[in-house]
């Protein structure tokens, strides 16, 4: 059977692009984006503006099987934008299915309650995106614990 440009064009507008990616921008073959992701260095609870502290893991991970991407930046901003650290200055190779975690002392609050990473990466080649995650937890000298996780969010890519 086959299949017109108008229908292909269709079906692309009703089901999506195929694959399955995220705004990732290609670069040649490659990919490259520019991830946001969410951190809390302390939450608030109960009916009175306590705050419990948290310590934050974030996880960046290659989900590719076969190729390997590159981290090329990981930035740590706090609640009003202002760059905290980086992390990440030199670029990382990430071998197929490896990952790499960065992490937020649960004493470190300098980030506030909306503080956030961001995390380039790129590949030269087409490559399933990684999952950029961020794992806070707190439970230091009260009877309550949380854990929660926040995922990474895609925000910018270059051609």
């Amino acid at each position: 059977m086959k299949i017109s440009w108008r229908m292909a064009l269709a079906i692309t507008l009703l089901l999506g692009p195929m694959g399955g990616t995220s705004p990732a921008l290609e670069t040649g073959g490659g990919l490259k984006q520019t991830v946001y992701v969410p951190v809390y260095s302390h939450i608030y609870y109960s009916s009175k503006p306590l705050t419990i502290n948290l310590a934050a893991t974030l996880s960046i991970r290659n989900t590719d099987l076969s190729h390997s991407i590159t981290v090329t930046s990981v930035k740590y901003y706090d609640e009003k934008g202002k760059l905290l650290k980086e992390h990440q200055k030199e670029p990382l190779s990430l071998p197929p299915l490896a990952s790499k975690d960065f992490f937020i002392r649960e004493s470190d609050v300098a980030g506030g309650i909306g503080a956030s990473f961001l995390v380039e990466w790129k590949s030269d080649q087409q490559v399933s995106e990684p999952l950029i995650e961020a794992v806070m937890i707190g439970a230091a000298g009260t009877p309550l614990g949380i854990s929660f996780v926040t995922r990474g969010r895609v925000i910018k890519g270059s051609p």
